[in-house]
């Protein structure tokens, strides 16, 4: 086995909530714009360590979801060490195979590849995450009757069975990549945070 990753996956963009790609819907736009962050609480690449660092995928997805062609911009925490950096890439970019190797597929072009602080501190729907100068968010949960957290289970992009995907819109959501035509200052607009479980 190529690599073991835990951890948690946050995607924000500019359809409202909840954004279609998660069912396998055409975006609301027809395009959507969006950040995904994976931060990994635990895991290894071949035999290196990666708990702790985040990985960020600034992106342009110019249809359904499910039909690829995304061009994407890469993102890597600035505390990764070389070989940390190396490990994560070849994993996101399907060179060790196993289930990102499906989602690297729909990824048509890298437009670059780069290092930035992130933040990512986010909690059952809440928090903040900031990629850089490029990306930031700031992040609530809606709630139910009964004051719990709204949630989704077994999505199109649910890795773990039966594990609750964190429904939320973005009180700001700033996003500037000018490769990928990002020029977006967006209140209200989707957020949803779940975790991941990758074998590959």
């Amino acid at each position: 086995m190529a690599y073991h990753l835990e951890g948690q996956l946050l995607e924000v963009c500019d359809c409202r909530v909840l954004c279609p790609c998660w069912i396998g819907e055409d975006p609301d736009n027809g395009t959507c714009d969006s950040v995904l962050a994976y931060h990994f609480d635990k895991g290894t690449i071949n035999g290196v360590d990666v708990a702790g660092r985040t990985l960020a995928i600034v992106d342009h997805i110019p249809g359904n979801v499910l039909q690829g062609n995304i061009r994407a911009a890469l993102y890597v925490d600035e505390g990764a060490t070389a070989a940390q950096q190396e490990a994560i890439l070849n994993v996101f970019t399907g060179k060790l195979g196993g289930p990102i190797a499906d989602f690297a597929k729909l990824i048509s072009e890298i437009v670059s590849i780069e290092r930035a602080a992130i933040t990512f501190d986010v909690h059952q729907g809440r928090g903040t995450l900031k990629v850089g100068e490029v990306s930031y968010a700031e992040l609530e949960p809606y709630k139910g009757a009964d004051g719990s957290t709204t949630t989704l289970s077994n999505t199109i992009f649910s890795t773990v069975p039966g594990a609750p995907v964190f429904v939320g819109k973005a009180a700001t959501y700033r996003s500037k990549q000018p490769a990928l035509g990002h020029d977006l200052n967006l209140t209200g607009h989707n957020a949803l945070q779940s975790v991941f479980v990758f074998d590959g």
